[in-house]
């Protein structure tokens, strides 16, 4: 019996990228149903993020237009991790496998077959991994790898050069729909349910149309959310620094001592400035990482909805 397919697809802000890019994830999934890979019952879902333009009147009129197509739209902006976990959930239960993308067409949508050809192998999960970054600035390439050797020293599991274009069973998706948390980082946490996984390898192409949603100041955002939420060795880290500062400190206190006693001690602010504000600068950056550690914790036991769905285009009607 061939698998239904869902390919989830968050958006925000894409009404010039959508008209553009629908058509070939239809005529993706056309292909895929045609070569007898999937049913005929699959679907591309949508996710609205609480687009401020017409992305939502955009997804109506394709829903409209083609059975093929529906969506979801949260009641507000709750960010790309968020409007993902709303596609996946929503569509677990409705589907065999799920396949999230982005909407600006940069990833390869051909590659969603050797995906299918993985899953029907038997991966549960199967993760598109870019073969290189010749398409990213000097900056942004740097950055990125960088900010996967961090993870990777904070104890954080991810596949390296995988962000979020992934296939996913709804065996495993009914697993991790008992992970609660609030702060949530996909590429981090779904290694963490287990399952047979393997990579599919993909050219990664400029964007079609319209402006990227993930300025510098969001990938550092997600980058911290990454490290607070899965790992507690910045913490460890604080720990291991006091005890070294400790240390010096109580060298420093012997060797004052005993400079007094032997009458040599020569006044000297500079030196004593400069020991002040260096510890103060620790402190604060210390208190800082511990208090963000605390505010998820904060944020975690509120158990706020990390998402509402207002609206479906199946039924128009509102719900959770």
């Amino acid at each position: 019996m061939r698998p239904t397919l869902y390919i989830v697809i968050p958006c925000y802000n894409e009404e010039k990228v959508l008209p553009i890019t629908a058509p070939m994830f239809l005529e993706k999934l056309s292909s895929l149903s045609e070569d007898g890979k999937i049913s005929d019952n699959s679907r591309i879902m949508f996710v609205n993020d609480g687009s401020r333009d017409s992305t939502w009147d955009i997804i109506c009129s394709l829903a409209k237009e083609d059975k093929h197509y529906c969506g979801v739209c949260l009641s507000r902006n709750r960010g790309h991790q968020n409007a993902l976990l709303a596609g996946l959930m929503e569509a677990k239960d409705k589907c065999d496998i799920t396949i999230s993308i982005d909407c600006d067409g940069q990833d390869d949508i051909n590659a969603m077959d050797k995906m299918v050809d993985k899953y029907l192998a038997g991966a549960e999960i199967v993760y598109g991994v870019r073969n290189s970054r010749k398409t990213d600035t000097f900056f942004k390439r740097t950055t990125a790898q960088g900010f996967y050797k961090l993870l990777e020293i904070m104890g954080v599991e991810t596949v390296y050069n995988h962000a979020d274009y992934r296939l996913i069973s709804a065996k495993v998706l009914e697993h991790f729909a008992d992970f609660k948390e609030v702060n949530i980082f996909l590429r981090g946490m779904l290694p963490l349910v287990g399952f047979k996984s393997t990579s599919v390898y993909y050219e990664r192409h400029e964007r079609i149309a319209g402006e990227s949603h993930y300025p510098l100041k969001k990938m550092l955002s997600l980058a911290f959310d990454g490290i607070t939420s899965l790992s507690v060795k910045p913490i460890r880290i604080i720990t291991t620094f006091g005890f070294f500062v400790a240390l010096l400190s109580f060298i420093g206190i012997v060797w004052s001592v005993i400079v007094a006693i032997t009458g040599k001690s020569v006044a000297g602010w500079a030196s004593l400035t400069c020991i002040l504000c260096l510890l103060g600068g620790i402190q604060l950056i210390s208190i800082g990482i511990i208090g963000e550690y605390v505010g998820k914790i904060y944020l975690e036991t509120k158990a706020r909805p990390r998402f509402i769905i207002s609206q479906r285009t199946d039924t128009e009607t509102d719900g959770k």
